[in-house]
């Protein structure tokens, strides 16, 4: 609960389909495209806190100036940085240079940034460092307009190993084992490899040099360079690339593990990390707004021409779940709806904990984006609410009084605000005895609301690692002296490492995990943990494609309720005078309430790609020889 939980990031293109005058005619300003990606950059601000990024083409500019412009930040406030630079660049060619002021085409030939074609990203690291050479977008450079590559992406590669390599095997030397370089040298590699031949296409055309670069603009053919690009790809990914002269792309893995969604109307395309981001910026209707297929690539030509092409033969959907619990803003129509369900749906299992006993409970939420899940749980007890009133009603029908029927009518639901975040701490210091007791003074608890006869039931989204709950929140409930604590968590059980993209690569971090290697020690039956090890040890080396994950067998002699009654064992430190209850959703639930968003390898261990299955087992393996190394 209110686990530190780093994840996905977030792209966004816009590419203007009218000249910057029409913009500057029909809006005010020539900097229209600017302004829209600063918005779609903020509107995913939950995405990044890392870092952040901007690029922008200029379109049919003439030798000799700039075509290309990138600004990125790793500064607390990244986007505010980058676009604060930006805005520092063109107040000061408009201040140096007044005559420009009104005249459009001056100013995109003499202001940086000003373009037709722009990439947005907003990073959130899993691995590497936090430098700004990690944050996105990363450039290929290149003489040829056309050989010039900007990559940035929502991603995660299960086999950088394996790539890099193959880069080596093409004769290359790449700088760096990270997978955005080596998936933007493999595009690089085959971009230059179809310039070439284009080259020598227009040779024996009897084309010029310079006949030939608008030759090869007309002719270069972006779908046939990802699919040789991709052909050895294992990850989760939405990739955006710009080339130097004005094609563009965004590719979605076949699983459709990231998401990807774009607009398009006669004046610009659109592509973002989520629905309601370009809905809320260019005020569009839900419907208007279309997902990217999975497999599928969108291709956006120079000349403003749009394509969706199939890339790579779509696999079972498995988009991530996470994404609907966790990460997405919940102001999409649908994922509304679907956290307010999955509060709904694990409302039965806190009726059993309570004892169906509604009037002595109090309901509340933490941290705030539980709230929609919150809202959920409140209708289903208000459901259960009145469904108590008839049955008292009827129970008492021919002894009622009208004194006895107002306080049945009386009795509602009771709901408040037990936890609100201090936003003005900051647990920066890292030594673990005094970070602790400042986690532990990060909320504020709200006095005099709770009795002692009382149920507290607190929902989140999730429990990853429990450390929080441990730590601070646990403790801060206790201090109200419930009769009971319910912890109930909208996902299911976090089981297993996630590859795609998730900050969940250690094993050994996850509550779960914890939970069922205690239960195997309690039942005598460790020896199944080394068994564990040896199977995953042995599958070392072996193809993808065979893996099995042997980790699975950690949790099969448990139930759930098991696993979840040892969780709550772990979280609860001897200081902890109330009982305390965990309650997690169930898998099949999860399923219901997000019925078109399969992906929950992180609850099943069942990965939509082979190299899931490599990875959970190497991250066995690191457990187990007490390796901190990322398990890929």
């Amino acid at each position: 609960m209110s686990d530190a939980l780093k994840h996905e990031c977030g792209i966004a293109l816009i590419r203007l389909l009218k000249p910057l005058e029409f913009y500057k005619e029909k809006y005010g300003t020539a900097f229209y495209g600017i302004n829209k990606m600063y918005l779609m950059m903020e509107k995913q601000h939950n995405r990044g806190q890392d870092g952040a990024g901007f690029a922008s083409i200029k379109l049919n500019v003439d030798p000799g100036e700039r075509y290309i412009s990138r600004v990125r930040s790793n500064a607390a406030q990244p986007i505010q940085d980058i676009f604060g630079k930006i805005n520092g660049r063109i107040n000061d060619e408009l201040t140096n240079n007044p005559e420009i002021k009104t005249d459009v085409e001056a100013q995109k030939k003499n202001i940086p940034y000003l373009g037709e074609l722009m990439l947005g990203h907003v990073r959130y690291g899993t691995f590497g460092g936090n430098s700004v050479e990690h944050v996105h977008p990363f450039l290929r450079q290149n003489n040829w307009m056309h050989r010039n590559l900007i990559i940035a992406g929502n991603f995660n590669m299960t086999n950088t190993t394996q790539l890099f390599n193959n880069l080596i095997e093409l004769g290359m030397h790449p700088k760096e084992k990270a997978d955005t370089i080596t998936v933007m040298e493999k595009i690089g590699h085959f971009l230059d490899d179809e310039v070439r031949k284009l080259y020598k296409k227009s040779k024996a055309l009897g084309l010029s040099k310079i006949e030939a670069s608008p030759y090869i603009v007309e002719n270069l053919n972006l779908s046939k360079i990802l699919k040789k690009s991709s052909r050895d790809w294992d990850g989760g990914y939405a990739m955006a690339g710009l080339l130097g002269h004005g094609d563009s792309f965004v590719f979605r893995d076949p699983a459709g593990i990231r998401p990807a969604f774009y607009y398009k109307d006669d004046e610009v395309v659109v592509v973002a990390s989520e629905r309601p981001v370009i809905q809320t910026v260019f005020n569009v209707p839900f419907e208007e707004v279309k997902e990217l297929d999975p497999g599928h690539a969108l291709l956006l030509r120079k000349d403003g021409y749009m394509k969706i092409s199939k890339i790579l033969e779509p696999l079972e959907k498995k988009s991530c779940s996470f994404e609907r619990i966790y990460f997405s803003r919940g102001s999409d129509a649908e994922i509304y709806q679907e956290r307010k369900e999955l509060g709904r749906l694990v409302m039965p299992k806190v009726l059993e904990a309570i004892n169906h006993d509604t009037e002595n409970t109090v309901f509340s939420f933490i941290p705030n984006t539980a709230e929609t899940s919150f809202y959920g749980m409140l209708e289903a007890a208000q459901d259960e609410l009145n469904k108590q009133k008839v049955e008292a009603i009827l129970k008492e029908k021919n002894d009622l009084t009208p004194k006895r029927l107002k306080e049945i009518q009386d009795h509602k639901i009771r709901t408040e605000k037990i936890a609100i975040k201090d936003v003005k701490l900051r647990t920066f210091i890292t030594e673990d005895s005094s970070r602790d007791d400042l986690v532990a003074h990060v909320y504020d608890v709200t006095y005099g609301v709770v009795k002692p006869e009382d149920n507290l039931v607190i929902i989140d989204d999730s429990i990853v690692r429990g450390t929080t709950l441990k730590k601070s929140i646990l403790k801060m409930m206790d201090r109200l002296n419930p009769k009971q604590i319910v912890i109930v968590s909208s996902a299911p059980q976090i089981r297993y490492p996630d590859c795609y993209g998730i900050d969940m690569a250690r094993m050994e971090g996850l509550i779960a995990f914890q939970a069922a290697k205690a239960l195997h020690y309690d039942r005598g039956t460790q020896s199944i943990v080394e068994e564990i090890y040896h199977k995953c040890k042995a599958q070392v080396g072996v193809e993808d494609i065979e893996q099995i994950n042997h980790v699975k067998e950690l949790y099969a002699p448990f139930t759930d309720e098991e696993i979840s009654d040892k969780i709550a064992e772990l979280i609860c430190e001897e200081s902890i005078t109330s009982k305390v209850k965990v309650i997690f959703q169930s898998v099949e639930d999860l399923h219901k309430a997000c019925p078109k968003d399969l992906g929950d390898w992180y609850f099943t261990g069942d990965y939509p790609t082979p190299g899931g299955n490599r990875v959970v087992n190497r991250a066995y393996i690191n457990f187990y020889e007490g390796n901190s190394e990322r398990a890929y």
